[in-house]
């Protein structure tokens, strides 16, 4: 009974977590606006981006591989996406923007897989292409976009007082959890990660698995990367700059394993909504940024350690 209870409590130490920061905050940031209804949805409207990345990460570490890669992926993409709008229209745009994801999610499953370079080295190297191109094209400049439509669909838009991105989360949220856990591809991503040589010999083609993980991931940050760009209405190379880092913690610190076989969407968004809320709590500390690079990484360190600890 002890042994369910410890257990059972380490599997939701990341709600548990999630609940007592925000309490925290709640209680010790109430005068400066931390429970201010507009400064709780721009935690959503700034990890929005995060979180949609983290779910497709969720596939990628499940599967027992990395990708280093999105957020230069995303930063890309808001400059693809920016340039074909302003010649070729907002459709064709969106059109562009998936395109950049998929192709390099290709080219990430395709080094990793047929090639055989691991997917750290392969994404790592992605990632210096993607920001060499993304600097390259723009010519280190911002691209404005000017379509209202793009900028409301893709970020800046809201129904009611919701944010139009609280929806991509859910969407992308509900999709991602039904992929995970009740279909058979979502079971093949954890027998891949938890053990190659045993899936193979059930029938899984594990090369095929870890090459659509990948490119399951270029597209969820191009995604990412046009919700930027509507978002700030631009494109700009910097976009997504160094958000894999946070990716991967909001995918790990919901207890997806870095060493393959588990994960939980549910738990990834949850991460990366905890992730958005102690960066917003620490700018309402007043906390100088060097500070909040400091408790940001303890808590971080914290909460991952509890909650990988099985």
């Amino acid at each position: 009974m002890i042994h369910f209870a410890l257990k059972n409590w380490r599997q939701n130490i990341i709600y548990i977590g999630f609940v007592l920061i925000f309490l925290l905050f709640a209680l010790t940031l109430n005068d400066r606006g931390f429970l201010n209804p507009n400064n709780l949805l721009n935690i959503f409207r700034q990890t929005a981006m995060i979180a949609i990345m983290a779910i497709a990460m969720t596939y990628v570490l499940s599967a027992g591989e990395i990708d280093l890669s999105v957020g230069a992926v995303a930063g890309l993409t808001t400059v693809t996406v920016a340039l074909t709008i302003s010649v070729a229209g907002p459709l064709a745009g969106v059109a562009v923007g998936l395109l950049t994801g998929i192709a390099v999610g290709v080219c990430n499953g395709w080094l990793t897989t047929r090639v055989g370079i691991p997917s750290f080295l392969t994404t790592l190297a992605m990632m210096g292409i993607a920001k060499g191109v993304a600097m390259w094209i723009s010519g280190t400049s911002a691209v404005p976009i000017l379509s209202r439509s793009f900028a409301w669909f893709f970020g800046g838009g809201s129904l009611g007082i919701v944010p139009i991105l609280f929806f991509w989360i859910l969407i992308f949220g509900v999709w991602g959890h039904i992929q995970l856990k009740h279909t058979g591809f979502g079971r093949r991503v954890l027998a891949t990660g938890g053990g190659e040589t045993a899936a193979r010999y059930t029938g899984i083609n594990v090369k095929n698995v870890k090459f659509q993980v990948l490119v399951v991931s270029g597209t969820a940050a191009a995604i990412a990367g046009m919700l930027y760009a509507g978002r700030l209405q631009s494109g700009r190379f910097q976009l997504g700059e160094g958000d894999e880092l946070s990716v991967i913690a909001a995918a790990v610190l919901g207890g997806t394993s870095l060493f393959g076989g588990k994960g939980t969407v549910i738990g990834t968004i949850v991460g990366a909504l905890m992730i958005g809320m102690i960066n917003n709590g620490l700018i309402l500390m007043g906390l100088e940024y060097s500070q909040q690079l400091i408790a940001r990484g303890g808590i971080i360190i914290l909460a991952v350690a509890l909650s990988q600890r099985q």
